[in-house]
């Protein structure tokens, strides 16, 4: 995993740009603290920061590849293609010679082999920029689910582009804006595809190439999901799942540095991480390393919540026991998750507010003890978007209403995201409209199998939602919070292959036992404890620790008394008094202050960190 960047500009020399091109690349470090290169030439300059996983001496970037002595593609990418050595092997068969053991030259062999169909022939999390010399283009590439982040702003003859927004920011023809779409995107709770929070900065769309030549920018979709017509029985559906985890996962153990699975003792991930040990054994190289978060007093103290029935912690240990792994829990405490140093970390990391309060601290802490131990993870993130886990698949009026069932779903629980903000700003916000466009626009995309009716059809439409609309937000904070500390996070459950054909599998098949996942738990079940195979679904956690929720308060009631801190330009005095007005919580994170103060102290600390400048109408 990796961190890439990169500039081109085809009315410019951009070979002497090293200072600019090495501030870019620097944003990058944490994403690649193992090594890092540039490339220049006359129109083009790309950086990379590299993590290394395979090929730990040959896999250096930006690669090149040459023909008749020249660089004919130089390439800087980050991810895993999981097929490499397949592809290696049938691209040797077509006379192609290979210098490294690294998946990054099989990639630019097989565009050299392929052209822009190269990208049919992968298998894995990534993205990457080309940039080809014969035909002085750049190609921006990104997975099928948009595993991987991607960045771009057009420029008037080019394109700066980065892993993360911030690479694009170091460069001085860019600043931190957020316009009214930007904060728009921030509270709707949805993944508008291409659209970042700041202004004029734009995300490759996952399954993507974006072509950037001299007479501009061009898109193509390369993957997308399809409706076709599900043929296989009950029997066969369950074991072509089981076939396909256990290859996914095998591919995914492919690793030169040590290797672990998160675990949260809920059957996504200790099915991934059964099906780990069971690989791992076969192969002679076990137990499995496991790790999950926690919380001090957390198992003790336990209450049960809207969301949330029972702990983790006693479900954790089971399955570690079951499949003998090496496990170890990471217990975090209050100080730990209100410490300013890692809150800050967490918003520069992100660059974007934490939308789901300390989810986002508390992984980026779990993540940051990992990497003292291993270098790469595998996680059980996207089974619920996948097999239709999450509880407003199954409520009647989240699936029927007229919305997002998400957004359906946290509405009947009072949540809100922009409760703070002045009565005038919320108005020309206007979220309300905003969710409506962009529901229309993602219904608007859903394939279609003819002769499709009724809920048949519309549980196509809600998981279509959740794996274009939901997924992004869970796989970006994963992807900002684990290479916040250099480790990488792999998910078998978004290989695209497992994903088509079940999206393709009817809901009545996906819930024939009368439970949520009904095909991953009867594919896994023979690996698991009955207890486990049958655990309801419970998100991930947030500590219960009142004295959290105090500790906000006070931070909040600062801020507000300053009367100078950068939020107050958004907030309304009376909203800000009744919120302090409200009686404390009783430590579960479903009370209404708690969420709202999370995200006002976010987005105070994410406009002084990254210097946002405010274009929104007074």
């Amino acid at each position: 995993m990796c961190g890439i960047t990169g500039w081109v500009d085809f009315e410019a020399d951009l070979s002497g740009q090293r200072t600019v091109t090495q501030a870019m690349t620097d944003t990058m470090a944490c994403r690649g603290p193992d090594a890092e290169g540039m490339w220049l030439d006359r129109h083009v300059a790309l950086g990379h920061r590299r993590l290394s996983i395979i090929d730990l001496e040959g896999g250096r970037q930006p690669m090149s590849v040459e023909d008749g002595g020249h660089a004919a593609a130089v390439m800087t990418y980050s991810g895993e293609v999981y097929n490499f050595h397949e592809l290696r092997t049938e691209l040797a068969g077509r006379g192609h010679r290979f210098q490294t053991s690294s998946d990054t030259e099989v990639v630019l062999h097989a565009y050299l082999e392929w052209g822009d169909s190269f990208v049919d022939h992968l298998n894995g999390m990534y993205a990457f920029a080309i940039w080809d010399t014969r035909k002085q283009e750049l190609l921006l590439v990104r997975d099928r689910m948009g595993i991987k982040p991607l960045y771009y702003h057009a420029l008037p003859h080019g394109v700066l582009f980065g892993s993360e927004p911030k690479a694009i920011l170091a460069n001085p023809q860019v600043e931190p804006v957020l316009n009214l779409d930007g904060l728009r995107e921030m509270l709707s709770f949805v993944k508008t595809p291409e659209r970042s929070v700041f202004a004029d900065i734009h995300e490759v769309r996952p399954g993507s190439v974006v072509r950037v030549h001299r007479g501009g920018i061009d898109k193509r979709r390369y993957w997308q999901l399809e409706a076709h017509e599900h043929t296989d029985d009950l029997d066969t559906t369950i074991g072509t799942v089981r076939d396909l985890l256990e290859d996914i996962v095998q591919r995914q153990l492919i690793s030169d540095v040590p290797l672990c699975t998160l675990l949260s003792g809920g059957l996504d991930s200790s099915a991934i991480t059964a099906i780990a040990a069971k690989a791992l054994t076969a192969q002679g190289s076990g137990p499995v390393r496991s790790f999950a978060v926690d919380f001090v007093g957390y198992a003790e103290n336990f209450k049960p919540d809207p969301i949330r029935d029972t702990p983790d912690t006693p479900y954790v240990h089971e399955l570690a026991e079951h499949v003998r792994a090496a496990h170890s829990d990471i217990v975090l405490s209050t100080s730990d998750l209100m410490d300013p140093g890692n809150r800050a970390t967490v918003i520069r990391a992100n660059e974007s507010p934490a939308t789901w309060g300390d989810a986002y601290i508390s992984l980026y802490l779990l993540f940051r003890a990992i990497r003292e131990h291993s270098t790469v993870a595998l996680s059980g993130e996207s089974a619920d978007e996948v097999f239709g886990g999450y509880r407003w698949f199954h409520e009647p009026r989240a699936v029927n209403a007229d919305t997002f069932p998400w957004l359906a779903m946290f509405a009947a629980q009072g949540r809100r995201g922009s409760a703070l903000f002045d009565p005038v700003l919320t108005k020309k916000l206007d979220l309300r409209a905003y969710r409506e466009d962009s529901y229309r626009q993602a219904i608007a995309e859903v394939p279609r199998l003819d002769g499709e009716t009724g809920h048949e059809r519309r549980m196509r439409e809600i998981s279509y939602l959740h794996l274009t609309r939901f997924v992004q937000l869970l796989l970006d904070r994963k992807d900002r919070m684990s290479m916040a500390s250099g480790l990488e996070v792999r998910v078998p459950f978004c290989d695209h292959r497992l994903v088509q054909y079940v999206f393709n599998a009817p809901w009545a098949m996906k819930t024939f036992d009368g439970h949520e996942k009904s095909l991953l738990r009867a594919a896994t079940r023979h690996l698991l404890p009955t207890s486990i195979a049958e655990r309801r679904k419970s998100p991930y956690p947030t500590t219960q620790d009142p004295s959290y929720e105090q500790a906000l308060r006070e931070q909040f009631t600062r801020v507000v008394g300053r009367g100078d801190a950068p939020i107050m330009a958004l907030l309304g005095k009376a909203e800000s008094r009744g919120l302090l007005d409200e009686s404390p919580g009783d430590g579960n994170s479903g009370g209404l202050a708690r969420p709202v103060m999370e995200f006002a102290l976010s987005l105070n600390t994410w406009l002084q960190e990254l210097n946002v400048r405010l274009d929104l109408p007074v």
